[in-house]
C-alpha cells in the first residue's frame, strides 16, 4: 500500500462526497483551514489506483515537536478520524486494509516521539480501533445514542419514547408553539443562546460564530437550522442539524426554554425526527445521533428518545511523557480527559 498526503482539491476529485462523512467531506475541511492554526493533510491509501482509506488531519508544530489532531478541538465536531474503503467484504480483507493503512499513516505521522501527540476521536462506523492499540496508542470507548428513522412510522418511533418525554410532547402541541426552519439568522440566535448559557455556567464557548457561519453556508443543504417560536415571534430556542450520508446529527443548541406549561427542546428534536421520517429528501438517512452518552446528567434526558447505545473510539498517544507533552503545548484540561466540553462543545444541556 502507498499512503500520500493529498490537498483537499485532490480529496474533492476522489471520491463522490455523498459516500463519505459529512465531516470528511471537502466542503467541512476547508472551513476547518480557514479556522485553525497549522496544516490539513489528508493521508490517502491506495492500493495501485485504488482510494481504500483516508484520514484528514490538523497539524500543527513547533519546537519540541507536533499536535496532530482529527478533529481538532474547539470546533464542535464530533467525529473525524480514518475512513476506510474496502473493495472486498471479506472480514480478513478489511482487518488487513485496516492494519496496514493504520501502521502505513502513523508512520508518516511519526507519532513514536515522546513529545509528538495524537488524537483522533473516530466514526462509529469505524468499529475496529485494534491496529491504533497495536501500534503503541491508547484507545478509549465512548457512546453516544443513534435513533433508528429508517423505514419506520412516527407512531412506532414515538412509542420508543419515555412516558415523560411523550408528556412533554403532547403538552407543547397544546401550546402556540411553532417549530420552522430558517436561515443564517435563525443560527445566529442559536449560537449566542449558547453561548449565554454557557457564560451563565462559567465555562467557555469555544466556537466562534464565524466558523459555524461558514460551515452552514460551505455545506448548504447538509445542514437546516429549527428554531422554535412563541404566539409573537418570540424566538424559544433552537438546533442546528447536521446530515451526513446515513445519519443526521444534533449538533448545536438544545438550551432549554419553556413557555407557559411546556419545554421546547422536545418538540425541537420531534420536529426535527418527524422530519426525518417524512421529508422524501432524506430518505437516506436512517438514523438521527443525539450524541451525549458519556455525561450522566445529559444520558438522563437523551435515553428517554428510546435510542440505540453505539460505541466510538478515541484514540491517543500513550507514555509517561505525555502530560508533560501536554503541558508544553499548554493543552492540559482540554486533551485530558474531554469528551462532550471541549472536543464536542456543542450545546447546553436539555437539563441545564
Amino acid at each position: 500500500m502507498e499512503v500520500e498526503s493529498i490537498s483537499i482539491d485532490e480529496w474533492a476529485s476522489e471520491r463522490s462526497s455523498s459516500e463519505v462523512s459529512v465531516f470528511h467531506r471537502p466542503e467541512t475541511l476547508r472551513v476547518i483551514d480557514r479556522h485553525v492554526s497549522g496544516d490539513i493533510d489528508i493521508f490517502a491509501g491506495y492500493n495501485g489506483d485504488r482510494l481504500v482509506g483516508v484520514f484528514p488531519v490538523n497539524t500543527r508544530n513547533n519546537a519540541v515537536g507536533s499536535i496532530v489532531t482529527s478533529p481538532p478541538p474547539g470546533l464542535g465536531l464530533p467525529h473525524q478520524g480514518p475512513i476506510l474503503l474496502p473493495a472486498s467484504p471479506k472480514q480478513r480483507k478489511r482487518e488487513k486494509l485496516n492494519q496496514t493503512f493504520t501502521a502505513a499513516v502513523l508512520e508518516r505521522l511519526s507519532t513514536e516521539s515522546s513529545f509528538s501527540l495524537l488524537r483522533a476521536i473516530c466514526l462509529p462506523e469505524h468499529t475496529d480501533p485494534r491496529p491504533f492499540q497495536w501500534e503503541g496508542l491508547d484507545v478509549e470507548t465512548r457512546f453516544t445514542y443513534r435513533l433508528d428513522v429508517g423505514d419506520r412510522t412516527a407512531d412506532e418511533v414515538k412509542q420508543g419514547f419515555s412516558r415523560s418525554l411523550r408528556r412533554e410532547i403532547g403538552a407543547a402541541t397544546e401550546e402556540p408553539i411553532t417549530v420552522d426552519t430558517e436561515g443564517i439568522d435563525g443560527a445566529r440566535l442559536i449560537y449566542e443562546d449558547c453561548a449565554e448559557r454557557y457564560a451563565e455556567q462559567d465555562r467557555t464557548y469555544s466556537l466562534t460564530w464565524s466558523f459555524v457561519r461558514d460551515l452552514l453556508v460551505s455545506l448548504g443543504d447538509h445542514t437546516r437550522v429549527f428554531v422554535s417560536r412563541g404566539p409573537d415571534d418570540e424566538y424559544l430556542g433552537g438546533i442546528i442539524v447536521i446530515y451526513s450520508d446515513t445519519t443526521a446529527y444534533f449538533w448545536q443548541g438544545g438550551v432549554r426554554h419553556t413557555f407557559g406549561d411546556a419545554t421546547t427542546n422536545s418538540f425541537l428534536h420531534w420536529e426535527i425526527i418527524s422530519d426525518l421520517l417524512e421529508n422524501p429528501e432524506y430518505e437516506h438517512i436512517t438514523q438521527y445521533d443525539l450524541f451525549g452518552a458519556n455525561t450522566a446528567r445529559l444520558c438522563e434526558y437523551k435515553s428517554k428518545f428510546g435510542g440505540q447505545l453505539v460505541p466510538y473510539y478515541v484514540v491517543e498517544s500513550a507514555g509517561p511523557g505525555m502530560t508533560v507533552a501536554k503541558s508544553a503545548y499548554g493543552l492540559v484540561g482540554r486533551l485530558g480527559t474531554l469528551a462532550e466540553n471541549e472536543w464536542s462543545n456543542r450545546t447546553a444541556s436539555e437539563s441545564d
